[in-house]
């Protein structure tokens, strides 16, 4: 698939964020929660699958994040073929093929089977959700990246919420089966929604000749490749940490002294009912401070509630759950409108390598978190997911982009580079 030339009009969600327009937030972000519901809802029925398929916590978690191998692989092909693909059609197809390894899963016989479904199932995830984010950063004008990019995270916030809710519900009601049906229904209902809402070839106006094409010139992609770097390494930190949490936890609260059954362990992910607030003010919060100012301190807040997990009772377990929901995701709304902000001209290839890093994260955490919580419990665990918050804090200081033309984010840089009012998101 060959991209179309662009076109001067206005896109029809990506400028939507900008000037406070709610029905584009709330496309953006549907879209987005449609698109990885499916990645995150199976870690909530982990204990059945791991009694479905008689295998360890660590195998049946290693199999559920399967899907991290397939985003991880398709993110980087996005990176290096992304010129080549029409943004709609693949984004079109993606939530369409999406559907079948959903289904399938209903059936799998055997834990590779399992594995291997999974790992489909994040090739198409990860497809479309790149191919939505070089969409959004090619068709958003620079004042309105970060917007654009929050709202897609709230989108993914309210998928790990409702997703994991859902599958406890009909897992609960009506088996592992019938759950993995019912997801696929929503893929589909997704492809729906991107066949609508999604422009072919929209690109912001005032971007410019240069940012309408994926080449950069050698001079910007060296003075670049510091701060995108650090970036990407903390895209990995952020999910490594974020999977440790929310797939071994279930097995803690599964476990005495807690012992909540399946509806409840469902229940207890409105912890990231608080997400979908705050994710949205990351906008406003890098207008503000700059986005590594307000990128610590979601690390900040997130590694205080990793030690809340610690404890036996389960409100201050739900509140380090929530405290570790915040800090994520809204380091995660940060670092990707960084990493489109910095990248200038070649934000589909970065979108691309940043979800590959992001994603290979992901696989990481459900790997290397798995093996310490069989061998030496929850504390241990706790212990190694702070090490990757903390090298992500480390790594903050790096994100320093110099500015290129004369339209420069002041989500990236900071507040001391004015944004005409006028133009302000949310105003």
């Amino acid at each position: 698939m060959v991209e179309t030339s662009a076109v001067a009009a206005a896109p029809r969600i990506a400028s939507a964020p900008g000037a406070g327009n709610f029905k584009g937030f709330a496309v953006i972000g549907t879209m987005a929660f449609l698109t990885v519901v499916d990645l995150f809802a199976t870690q909530a029925i982990l204990p059945p699958l791991t009694a479905h398929y008689g295998v360890t916590p660590a195998e049946m978690g290693a199999a559920v994040n399967a899907t991290t191998i397939g985003m991880a692989i398709a993110s980087a092909a996005i990176a290096w073929r992304g010129p080549k693909f029409n943004r709609r059609q693949g984004i079109l197809a993606s939530l369409i093929l999406l559907a079948i390894p959903t289904a399938l899963l209903s059936m799998a016989p055997d834990l590779t089977t399992f594995f291997l479904l999974r790992v489909a199932q994040g090739l198409c995830m990860a497809s479309a959700f790149a191919l939505t984010l070089a969409y959004l950063g090619e068709s958003s004008c620079p004042v309105a990246l970060a917007g654009s990019f929050a709202a897609y995270v709230t989108g993914n916030v309210a998928s790990n919420l409702f997703g994991r809710l859902m599958a406890s519900m009909v897992v609960d009601e009506f088996g592992l089966a019938t759950n993995f049906i019912f997801f696929a229904v929503l893929n589909v209902c997704g492809a729906l929604l991107a066949y609508f809402f999604v422009v072919e070839g929209a690109r912001c106006a005032a971007m410019g000749p240069l940012a309408a094409t994926d080449h950069a010139p050698p001079e910007m992609q060296s003075r670049t490749a510091p701060p995108l770097i650090a970036a990407f390494a903390i895209g990995f930190c952020i999910l490594f940490g974020f999977v440790g949490t929310y797939t071994y936890v279930n097995f803690v609260l599964a476990r005495p002294p807690i012992a909540l059954d399946m509806k409840d362990i469902g229940l207890v992910y409105f912890v990231f009912a608080p997400s979908i607030v705050t994710t949205p003010l990351a906008g406003r919060a890098a207008r503000a401070f700059g986005a590594p100012k307000a990128m610590r301190a979601a690390f900040l807040v997130a590694l205080a509630g990793l030690g809340l997990t610690l404890s036996s009772a389960l409100p201050s377990v739900l509140a380090g759950l929530t405290l570790i929901g915040v800090g994520t995701f809204f380091a995660q709304a940060l670092a990707t409108g960084f990493v489109s902000f910095a990248a200038d001209a070649k934000r589909g290839v970065a979108s691309g390598i940043y979800l590959a890093c992001y994603f290979s994260g992901g696989l990481a955490g459900s790997v290397v978190v798995g093996r310490i919580f069989d061998r030496w419990g929850w504390n241990a665990s706790v212990a190694a997911i702070a090490v990757a918050f903390v090298l992500a804090f480390a790594l903050i200081s790096a994100l320093r982009p110099e500015k290129r033309g004369d339209q420069t984010s002041a989500a990236a840089v900071g507040p001391n580079r004015a944004v005409p009012a006028e133009n302000k998101i949310g105003h």
